[in-house]
């Protein structure tokens, strides 16, 4: 079980570590049989995630005014702002550019239900939230990807909603059905207390999976064009510190500390498993690797900003009032 559950309760080590390991291994070993495996571990990775995952979030009417400003910035602000940053940076390289596109087009996980609580947000607006932004940013996905890189490479639409179905709604409607069975012979609180914090160290050993095979497949690129490299590790860089900027100002202009944390954190913290899995999958290892680059950014930068705002008082609001 201590095996089991190490590289979750060390995520911010274990990345590193992965894709040093996985960099080193591909230089020496050719990983590219690794490849033929990815949908069957990321459909095994997202599964955890769904047990305990209520759908029926979705029509709860409470929180409408958060709701649908974190749904605008999401569906509207942040693919605007990956399209803008592949064009400036990554057409050269269509993978890395669809890698960025599909995190950009799967915001909220479970990060952000737990980074919402220890920083004090809106507990509640951030499950519903979660909920929604999975189903939508699925449904949504294959069409958004179409008009933001499709010209830049190939996209099959009806493929990339196959993919989706294997690796979102598959899982999801497994994870719902565990969770009736589960719930047969324990109670809630048994399964939130003892059952559900050991689920996460499964989808943990999948993306360790996935971000090796990414990884070591493309150690010989890497070396040879260590410049595309760096640019991606930019862009992603880029790409946070703009989505902070955005919720921030929308935060401090029309809500209270607790609902801004709560937006902060909806809007930022992309679905990087299923995320990277979908990219792998659909466009290649390459784009996975550029989705697995956002691990060395995500988690650390939400951590740093819940530090930041009990010192410096971030979220401070411009106007009076609040909703």
């Amino acid at each position: 079980m201590n095996l089991l559950l190490l590289p979750a309760r060390n995520i911010a080590l274990t990345i590193p570590v992965v894709l040093v390991t996985g960099f080193i291994t591909g230089l020496y070993v050719d990983t590219s049989p690794l490849k033929n495996y990815i949908l069957p571990v990321t459909m095994v990775m997202i599964y955890p995630m769904m047990i305990g995952f209520r759908l029926g979030e979705i029509i709860n009417l409470a929180h409408k005014k958060l709701i649908l400003v974190s749904l605008g910035i999401n569906f509207f602000i942040v693919p605007l702002l990956a399209y803008l940053l592949g064009v400036l940076f990554l057409v050269d390289d269509p993978q890395l550019f669809a890698g960025l596109a599909i995190a950009s087009l799967l915001p909220t996980s479970n990060m952000t239900i737990a980074f919402t609580m220890l920083g004090g947000g809106n507990i509640p607006a951030a499950i519903k939230l979660t909920v929604i932004s999975l189903v939508l940013g699925s449904l949504l996905a294959p069409w958004y990807l179409l008009v933001m890189v499709g010209t830049y490479i190939q996209i099959d639409v009806l493929a990339t909603l196959k993919t989706i179905t294997l690796v979102v709604f598959v899982p999801l409607t497994l994870g719902m059905v565990t969770y009736r069975l589960i719930l047969k012979k324990y109670t809630q609180e048994e399964f939130y207390t003892v059952i559900k914090p050991n689920l996460p160290a499964v989808t943990v050993w999948g993306m360790v999976y996935i971000i090796f095979t990414g990884m070591s497949t493309n150690a010989h690129t890497i070396v040879s064009q260590s410049n595309l490299f760096l640019l991606a590790v930019l862009v992603q860089a880029l790409f946070y510190a703009a989505n902070y900027f955005i919720s921030l100002t929308f935060g401090r202009f029309y809500f209270n500390g607790e609902n801004t944390i709560t937006l902060v954190f909806s809007t930022v913290l992309c679905n990087l498993a299923i995320s990277m899995g979908v990219a792998a999958t659909a466009f290649g290892v390459k784009a996975a690797l550029m989705v697995s680059l956002a691990f060395l950014f995500q988690g650390q930068s939400a951590a740093w900003f819940i530090r930041l705002n009990k010192r410096y008082n971030l979220l401070q609001n411009i106007l009076p009032g609040d909703s």
